[in-house]
C-alpha cells in the first residue's frame, strides 16, 4: 500500500509541473494572466503569456491555445508557433496554457492518458493531455445549473469550470470566471486587434475542420476559407450564433474591439466512437471504429486510412492562422504584419512535428 501510495502521489504531484518551452529569439518578454488581474497571483490559473513585438507599426494579434487541454492539436500549435515564429512587423501575443489549471488533471471515467511524447532532434519532450475543464481542487462543487453571467443563460453544472462557456468573467467570481475576466482585460488592455483560439472536436460533431466567426470577423474568414481551398485544405464556415453566451468567439466580440476567430480540428480521441484509448490516438489520430463508421455513411467528415494525425491537425491550425493573418493584411494594409519561420501543412506531416519542437 505505501508503494502504491508513493507511486499516485508521483504522478500527481508530475501533472502541476508546467512543461518547460523553448521560445524562439523573437520573445521579447514573458507576462503572467495575473498582470491583468491581479487575484489570480499564485494560483493555477495564472498562466505564463508571451510577447513577441517587432518594434515596428503593426496589428497585435492574439493566439490562445490550451482553453480545453484535452484538445492537444491546439495548444501544441500555439507551441510550434511559439518556438519558430520570426516578426517583422507588429506584435504576436501567445497563451499556449490558457486554463493552466485544467492541464493538471484528466476527464474522469475517459480512460485518457495523463502524458503523451514527441521525439524530437534533440531528446523526448514530454506533454500533458489535460482535461476539458478546470481542475475540481481548484474550483468546488460545481452547481447543479450553471447560469453564464451576464446572461443567465443556463448549462450544465460542470460548465462552470470551462472557461469557453464563462467568458466575459467576473472580477470576484468563480477561478474559471476570474481567468476568462483576465483574458477580457489582456484583450482590452493590449489593444488586441485579431485573436485566435485553437481548438478541437470530435469527428462526428459538425463543426470539425471549421472556422468559427463572430459576425465583424465574417470577412476575415471567408476570405481565408477561399484562400485554403485553392490549398487543397477544406474549411467548413461557422457564424457564431448570438444567442450562444459565455463563447470566446462571441464574448471576446461582444466586450471588445478584437476581431475573434476559433478554429476546430478533428480529435478522434475526443469521440464517442473511438475504440483504444492511448497516447498513440492523440498522435496518429487513427481509429479503425471512425474508418468503419466512414465507409457506411455515419460519420460526414473526410477520413481515411491515415487517420487525422497530431501533425495534419497542427498543420491546419497553423495554415488557417496564416490564411486569416493574410486576409488581414488585405483589408487592413495600414496594420499589416509580417511573420515568417513557421511550418506549412505539408512540412509537418512530411518531416513530423518533432523537427519543429525545440
Amino acid at each position: 500500500m505505501a508503494v502504491a501510495g508513493t507511486i499516485a502521489a508521483i504522478e500527481f504531484n508530475s501533472m502541476h509541473r508546467m512543461e518547460q518551452l523553448f521560445p524562439s529569439k523573437g520573445l521579447t518578454k514573458i507576462a503572467k494572466l495575473s498582470d491583468y488581474h491581479k487575484d489570480l497571483k499564485g494560483t493555477e490559473g495564472d498562466s505564463d503569456v508571451y510577447f513577441y513585438d517587432s518594434g515596428k507599426e503593426g496589428a497585435t494579434v492574439l493566439i490562445a491555445g490550451g482553453t480545453h487541454p484535452n484538445e492537444s492539436a491546439g495548444y501544441l500549435a500555439a507551441i510550434v508557433i511559439l518556438e519558430n515564429l520570426k516578426i517583422e512587423s507588429g506584435r504576436i501575443i501567445i497563451i499556449p496554457m490558457l486554463n493552466q489549471s485544467a492541464f493538471t488533471c484528466t476527464d474522469p471515467m475517459e480512460a485518457l492518458p495523463d502524458f503523451f511524447e514527441i521525439k524530437t532532434e534533440k531528446g523526448v519532450r514530454k506533454f500533458r493531455s489535460g482535461s476539458r475543464a478546470t481542475n475540481p481542487l481548484h474550483q468546488w462543487p460545481d452547481p447543479l445549473v450553471y447560469s453564464q453571467y451576464p446572461s443567465g443563460q443556463k448549462y450544465s453544472g460542470a460548465d462552470s469550470r470551462n472557461l469557453n462557456r464563462c467568458y466575459p468573467g467576473k472580477e470576484n467570481g468563480t477561478h474559471t470566471e476570474q481567468v476568462a475576466f483576465s483574458i477580457i482585460q489582456l484583450l482590452t488592455q493590449e489593444k488586441i486587434d485579431l485573436a485566435f483560439d485553437l481548438h478541437e472536436a470530435a469527428p462526428e460533431i459538425p463543426i470539425v475542420k471549421a472556422i468559427v466567426y463572430h459576425a465583424k470577423s465574417e470577412g476575415l474568414a471567408m476570405n481565408a476559407i477561399l484562400d485554403l481551398e485553392m490549398d487543397g485544405l477544406s474549411y467548413t464556415p461557422e457564424l457564431s450564433p448570438p444567442n450562444f453566451h459565455g463563447l470566446s468567439h462571441r464574448e471576446w466580440g461582444d466586450n471588445t474591439d478584437v476581431l475573434p476567430i476559433l478554429m476546430e480540428t478533428a480529435n478522434p480521441i475526443q469521440g464517442r466512437l473511438r475504440g483504444k484509448t492511448n497516447a498513440d490516438l492523440i498522435l496518429s489520430g487513427y481509429c479503425p471504429n471512425y474508418k468503419i463508421a466512414k465507409e457506411t455513411g455515419a460519420l460526414k467528415i473526410a477520413y481515411d486510412d491515415e487517420g487525422e494525425s497530431l501533425e495534419s491537425r497542427v498543420g491546419r491550425h497553423i495554415n488557417g492562422f496564416v490564411a486569416i493573418l493574410n486576409a488581414y493584411n488585405s483589408e487592413y494594409p495600414e496594420k499589416a504584419i509580417e511573420i515568417s519561420g513557421l511550418p506549412t501543412y505539408n512540412e509537418l506531416k512530411e518531416n513530423k512535428i518533432g523537427k519543429y519542437l525545440n
